[in-house]
């Protein structure tokens, strides 16, 4: 089969990610505009954001489908409407505005990552240069919200780091067994099989960010085989 991507090789998306992470502070430190921790994050937001698409791509090829069916950069909202028996219990004055105005009250959700195989979204990818257990709790109301409307919706997180304790920041751990905390906030959210996926070995350290010299960790060829075929298994079931 001819893909109709042309996707990067896996070499070449490790040199990619070398290339932003260890290219980051220098940029940020040169441009005297923007807050320093602020463009940090936005390269490494863009960066993950970047290699999801291409490891996705690559899973999807590698599974032996046609890469026609696959479209995966799209980042559309999807609109949620206030619930009818939430507006049944409001104050009057509110429920009198709400009732009239009800397409008027209402949020869009979505992830960073939205993952359509012949035009029906099939999967949704929360990219992150590491998690912790707070941003877990947002991630997992995210999900939720989004399979409201998606209820067949496959959940994963992919991240560079890990804060989320136990065997979360080992990216060929599978099934990912300790994690205390991460287990338990999961827990309460019985609806949502949360994927989890990291690419660099060690729990990240607050003080040894990855973007300075001496704390650059290396994505490792063997963790980026065992990424993609964890993708390839969530896919697999759409081929």
């Amino acid at each position: 089969m001819t893909s109709t991507y042309q996707l990067m090789p896996r070499q070449e998306l490790i040199d990619l990610y070398k290339f932003v992470v260890q290219g980051a502070e220098a940029e940020a430190l040169s441009n005297q505009v923007r807050a320093y921790g602020g463009q940090i994050r936005s390269a490494k937001g863009r960066l993950v954001e970047r290699m999801a698409s291409e490891m996705i791509g690559q899973a999807w090829i590698e599974l032996g489908a046609d890469s026609e069916r696959l479209s995966l950069n799209d980042t559309r909202k999807y609109r949620l409407h206030i619930r009818p028996d939430y507006v049944s219990r409001l104050p009057e004055a509110v429920r009198d505005d709400a009732g009239v105005a009800v397409n008027d009250y209402h949020s869009d959700i979505g992830v960073d990552r939205h993952i359509f195989v012949d035009g029906n979204l099939v999967m949704a990818v929360e990219c992150k240069a590491y998690a912790e257990v707070a941003m877990l709790k947002r991630i997992l109301v995210d999900f939720w919200l989004l399979r409201l409307l998606h209820p067949n919706l496959v959940c994963c997180l992919l991240q560079l780091e890990s804060m989320l304790g136990g065997d979360y920041a080992d990216p060929l751990a599978f099934p990912q067994v300790t994690g205390t905390s991460a287990h338990t906030i999961m827990s309460y959210f019985p609806d949502i099989d949360l994927n989890i996926v990291t690419l660099l070995e060690g729990h990240r350290r607050v003080g040894a960010p990855i973007h300075r010299p001496e704390y650059f960790k290396e994505l490792k060829p063997e963790s980026l085989d065992g990424a993609i075929a964890r993708l390839s298994a969530l896919l697999s079931p759409f081929v």
